[in-house]
């Protein structure tokens, strides 16, 4: 099987076919960021990275049996400006489109964030009036993550739900991440949040209990818990974000797989990242 994944990130299609035993004889990426491509190739060395996506030629390739992405999704998601096709990194959809339509190949997956119907309609007619599949990472693991999923790879389904809580992949403190009272201000709302840090509550310095799922890793946010929410810590009057590792468990992603770069780096590109107990689930109605 010959793959070209766009937007690849940290490469978590590839861990995902790795894990289910597809063999792979070529994995062409194409990515920009450093540090994802670093990670990508301490883990999976035979990476073929071509940067960037605009300049990928079809016929400079093999044949491509399976194409995957999840194309820049700032310009889509309820949490941003909503300026869709306007974004030019969101605009990058349709170098997604090109290309399938250049390499032909027997399956593909597109993944993106919930966003308005209209513009969800326009990314449908533009992959073959497929519709996509709604997808809540929240079932096969301890973080709410809507996504959308388009593919005609059949036979998609709902996983099975594991009933994971955040509570269940905690490794332990780190005294690093502790915020403590006063600083740590608790309370209780009917939205889940049970207090906040700083002078005030907002969106990156609420704190939930650790006995629901994560809030959703996001690559962009900014402030205390913006890239991963802050928790608090059981029976006691602290609270804090989730280590790197914690994480990883949060997007299914092997842990230590993200290690070798700088924490914040490690933030960013598992909130790009896909969930890959979700992408194996699809992955796995393949005829390969």
């Amino acid at each position: 099987m010959n793959v070209l994944s766009l937007f690849d990130g940290m490469s978590c299609g590839q861990i995902a076919l790795d894990q289910l035993g597809i063999k792979v004889d070529n994995y062409y990426a194409a990515e920009i960021d450093k540090y994802a491509i670093e990670i990508a190739k301490k883990n999976y060395p035979n990476t073929i990275h071509l940067g960037d996506v605009t300049k990928i030629k079809s016929e400079d390739l093999p044949q491509i049996d399976l194409l995957i992405g999840g194309s820049p999704c700032q310009g889509f998601s309820f949490a941003g400006k909503q300026l869709n096709f306007n974004d030019p990194r969101s605009a990058l959809f349709f170098e997604f489109v090109r290309l399938l339509k250049e390499t032909k190949p027997k399956y593909f997956l597109l993944e993106n964030v919930r966003m308005k119907k209209e513009f969800q309609d326009i990314i449908t007619e533009h992959l073959g009036w497929i519709e996509p599949i709604r997808i809540n990472s929240a079932l096969v693991s301890a973080q709410n993550r809507e996504r959308l999923y388009w593919s005609n790879i059949p036979n998609k389904t709902q996983p099975r739900d594991k009933g994971l809580l955040l509570k269940d992949i905690l490794n332990g403190e780190k005294d690093e991440l502790i915020y403590r009272e006063p600083y740590y201000v608790r309370y209780e709302k009917e939205d889940g949040c049970i207090g906040y840090v700083g002078k005030q509550p907002k969106q990156a310095t609420r704190v939930y209990s650790t006995n629901g799922k994560s809030q959703c890793l996001t690559a962009l946010g900014g402030g205390q818990g913006g890239k991963t929410g802050l928790y608090e810590i059981p029976n006691t009057k602290t609270c804090r974000k989730p280590t790197p590792e914690e994480c990883e468990k949060l997007q299914t992603v092997p842990v230590g797989y993200t290690e070798g770069v700088s924490n914040t780096q490690r933030y960013k590109m598992l909130g790009n990242g896909w969930t890959v107990e979700v992408i194996k689930h699809i992955f796995k109605n393949m005829e390969v």
